[in-house]
């Protein structure tokens, strides 16, 4: 490939790019070095399958690790400015925290829920990420994306189907077209309190969270009138442990990695907190976290 400005390895291990740390290597590993480089990337390569990841939080990525090239959104799509008086404009990599702060100091509200979000721009758009009541796709004005031919799209909201943690193309196929930024609308902040509203936020988060601990965020969505958690906990499973692979004691929807799990043990135990659910609760969770590659 020629004329490229960022950084192609191969075999380049993937446990340090996601949050429960563990995972195999990916096969070919891309990191451009902006949204045109990327583009220019794409259009050269004819590796496939392509697979986007940004902070590795909402995933778990087998031991066998990740065919065809990975792409890495963190520190190289991160872009991010104030487009008016009441729109911002994020790329991809850009972390949902950033944003929230970003917002704040625009002196914009209702983007602090995305400071208990922990992942990218990229990610909350793929899957409508949301904390603490509020939600990615409420606040998108518009999308840029780009396909597996390099070729790049604006898109506003009316082209996706918009559900709790998941999106779908109306009429056509998002498993092959990655977001490579968004444009974000939010009010003007009145009170004066985003800032205060972000760390009451964090708090909370922090109060009833195993922050700081190796996990993906919450394992499950929450079925309609109910908590994943709740249910989770009210079939004894808090604590229950495969490997070093344990359901957390301060919230029952986050699985901890105690620092020698494998993604293995991590699988295991989340088709066993599935199981044990349907059969105590008669509630088949849905997973909130994507499984990606291969088994050793």
């Amino acid at each position: 490939m020629t004329s490229l400005r960022g950084t192609l390895r191969e075999h380049v291990s993937l446990a340090s790019h996601t949050s429960w740390r563990v995972g195999g290597p990916a096969a070919l590993c891309y990191q451009p070095a902006d949204s045109e480089d990327l583009i220019h990337f794409l259009t050269q390569s004819t590796v496939k399958p392509i697979t986007f990841l940004g902070l590795g939080s909402n995933v778990l990525i087998r031991d066998g690790g990740i065919p065809g090239v990975t792409i890495l959104t963190q520190g190289a799509l991160n872009g991010l400015m104030q487009a008016g008086s009441e729109t911002i404009h994020a790329e991809a990599g850009v972390t949902c925290a950033k944003l929230a702060r970003f917002c704040a100091r625009a002196g914009l509200q209702g983007g602090a829920f995305f400071a208990g979000v922990p992942g990218t721009v990229g990610g909350a758009l793929r899957m409508n990420a949301g904390a603490f009541g509020g939600e990615t796709w409420p606040h998108v004005v518009e999308v840029e994306t780009v396909n597996k031919a390099g070729k790049r799209v604006i898109r506003t909201p009316k082209e996706y189907e918009v559900a709790y943690r998941q999106i779908k193309g109306k009429h056509h196929d998002i498993e092959n077209e990655w977001f490579l930024a968004a444009t974000f609308h939010f009010e003007r902040d009145l009170r004066d309190a985003a800032s205060e509203d972000i760390k009451i936020l964090l708090r909370k988060r922090n109060k009833t969270q195993p922050i700081g601990q190796l996990s993906c965020g919450s394992v499950f969505r929450n079925p309609p009138g109910d908590y994943a958690a709740r249910l989770i906990e009210a079939s004894g499973l808090k604590g229950f442990q495969i490997g070093d692979a344990i359901v957390s004691e301060k919230h029952a929807n986050f699985i901890i990695n105690q620092g020698h799990a494998t993604a293995k043990h991590i699988e295991q135990l989340i088709q066993h907190v599935e199981e044990t659910v349907a059969a105590k609760q008669g509630v088949h969770l849905v997973r909130e976290v994507h499984i990606l590659g291969e088994a050793e």
